[in-house]
């Protein structure tokens, strides 16, 4: 069987990886090489085409497509990186050598010094969520259902109602009304929107789509194809109040319940994961297992490509380091999550660095302040909801205490306005 080798080898091309492979080029890896299960590079950003993206990292507003451009672009001119597309990866061992197969040079070894894991995510399911009812056709998810419109043309359904105040779900309601569809409400079981704030607004209010609060859906009704769903209220335990619900006609429902970071791979080689579903990191974005980095939607779900950009630069960089024989060991400080707050990435770090927390709060506080717990330093936050990860760099002055004890723990304080 054949066998090829390479500095480093990433698995995924869309944001993550291709930030990562050109960071990695950059850097001074002599070879690296991109495997991609899909026909195109891009990933998910092909079918975005509505604006938004860019802001933070080009400083403009550009379409998922024109963001991914950007990077395709700037790939194309490096001539120590190849991309293997319609290529998957069916398995990773120890010695870092990954099985791959494609139509074109069928089944084969890569040996890669490093490997850096961007995979993306993947959406939840009906049967993740389990909503009782009947198996009708109409019901998919709202990626697939932007895939389908966006990409390949087709229109989904006349009457649509949404589960999930997902970003991806929100602008699917404006886009499917601006196509011609009604979209007669969207449903979330949290008492506040799980998408970011400006979709909210530019996606529902601007276009008059009711947005139902603390509601799901008990039931979904039809035979061949949905003809309509039961939409309850949920008590404190998130369970439907039946004496509270109402059935809505629709011919299709979109769910928009989340994301999932897509880690079989990295569990066959027993990379340690987080609360996060995806795997532990320390600031250089390097796993439990040394030469495997990670960044991206793998590793947690981003709000914003620009933030997928910027780590996934900081893995391939890295990653290439290590291939090469430059990267350093560095003491291992532990970063533990505090009141309020559900995670934080990196978990680890040397605290002799500046270095950028991510992090999202348990529930909305409104204006708050991030607190380094051991050391009493507080950051100002103007307005703090689990939808929008907080994203906070840190100077190396305010973390060094940490050497000495170990740890350091980021906790959230409510403002009182």
């Amino acid at each position: 069987m054949k066998r090829i080798n390479r500095d480093v080898v990433v698995i995924g091309a869309g944001p993550a990886g291709l930030a990562a492979a050109i960071s990695a080029s950059e850097v001074g890896a002599r070879s690296v090489t991109i495997i991609e299960r899909d026909e195109e590079l891009g990933g998910i950003l092909k079918q975005c085409i509505h604006n938004g993206f860019g802001l933070h990292y080009f400083g403009e507003e550009l379409t998922g497509p024109e963001y991914a451009e950007r990077f395709i672009k700037k790939l194309n001119t490096l001539k120590n990186v190849d991309v293997k597309l319609n290529t998957m990866v069916l398995d990773i061992n120890d010695n870092k050598e990954l099985l791959v197969s494609s139509k074109k040079e069928g089944i084969y070894y890569i040996k890669a010094k490093a490997i850096v894991l961007a995979m993306g995510a993947r959406e939840r399911t009906r049967g993740a969520i389990r909503i009782p009812g009947t198996r009708p056709a109409g019901i998919m998810t709202a990626g697939t259902a932007q895939r389908l419109v966006n990409i390949e043309g087709l229109m989904i359904g006349k009457k649509v109602f949404i589960l999930g105040s997902g970003d991806i779900g929100m602008i699917m309601a404006r886009r499917l009304t601006w196509e011609g569809a009604e979209v007669v409400g969207v449903a979330e079981i949290m008492p506040y929107p799980t998408g970011l704030t400006r979709n909210r607004v530019q996606c529902l209010e601007d276009n008059d789509i009711p947005l139902y609060l603390g509601h799901t859906i008990a039931e979904i009704k039809g035979d061949r194809r949905i003809n309509s769903v039961v939409v309850s209220r949920v008590d404190e335990k998130r369970r439907p109040v039946l004496k509270d619900a109402w059935e809505v006609e629709c011919d299709t429902l979109l769910l928009s319940v989340g994301l999932i970071p897509e880690n079989e791979l990295s569990k066959k080689i027993n990379v340690k994961l987080s609360r996060t579903g995806g795997p532990i990191v320390d600031e250089l974005r390097q796993t439990s297992i040394p030469g495997i980095f990670a960044g991206g939607n793998v590793l947690q779900i981003h709000d914003l490509v620009d933030n997928v950009s910027r780590e996934s630069e900081t893995a391939g960089k890295n990653a290439a380091l290590f291939a090469i024989g430059k990267l350093q060991d560095h003491p291992r400080v532990e970063v533990r999550n505090g009141e309020y707050v559900r995670y934080v990435v990196p978990n680890y770090i040397s605290a002799s660095r500046d270095v950028e927390f991510y992090m999202r709060s348990t529930q909305p506080l409104g204006r708050a302040n991030l607190v380094i717990k051991e050391s009493k330093r507080r950051f100002p936050l103007r307005y703090v909801t689990p939808a929008e990860m907080i994203v906070k760099r840190v100077k190396a002055k305010d973390l060094s205490f940490a050497k000495d004890i170990g740890h350091i723990t980021f906790a959230l304080e409510k403002v009182e306005e």
